[in-house]
């Protein structure tokens, strides 16, 4: 009922930028927190930044200061804006959202990822 779909992935110079999005579609009554994770090859999923509805940022020690979450609620759309990459920041990057769904109350909650998007970053 609900899906997350990215887009934004590719291949990259280190030193370069890209960005992503992500869009939520379906009978959604509200989003609250939405983020970014990534999982690299033979490596576990790991957190890269969340933001609140409100706008408040979280991020992960690895990007600070690279990576930029925001997001547009009247799109149901999260960014994240990746300058400065590294080869490390090769992997697979997930969106993740909780949402509120359903097509009248009482609404179900749910977390939802999206497919994952593959940014590779040459050195």
């Amino acid at each position: 009922q609900v899906q997350l779909v990215e887009s934004g992935g590719g291949l990259v110079q280190a030193g370069g930028s890209l960005r992503l999005s992500c869009a939520a579609s379906g009978s959604i009554f509200s989003i609250s927190a939405m983020g970014w994770y990534r999982q690299a090859s033979g490596g576990q999923r790991e957190l890269v930044a969340t933001i609140t509805r409100g706008g408040t940022p979280n991020y992960a020690d690895s990007v600070k200061g690279r990576f930029t979450i925001s997001r547009d609620n009247a799109k149901n759309t999260v960014y994240l804006q990746m300058n400065t990459l590294k080869p490390e920041d090769t992997a697979v990057y997930y969106c993740n959202a909780g949402v509120l769904h359903g097509p009248f109350s009482p609404y179900q909650y749910q977390e939802v990822w999206g497919q994952g998007t593959l940014v590779t970053v040459s050195s």
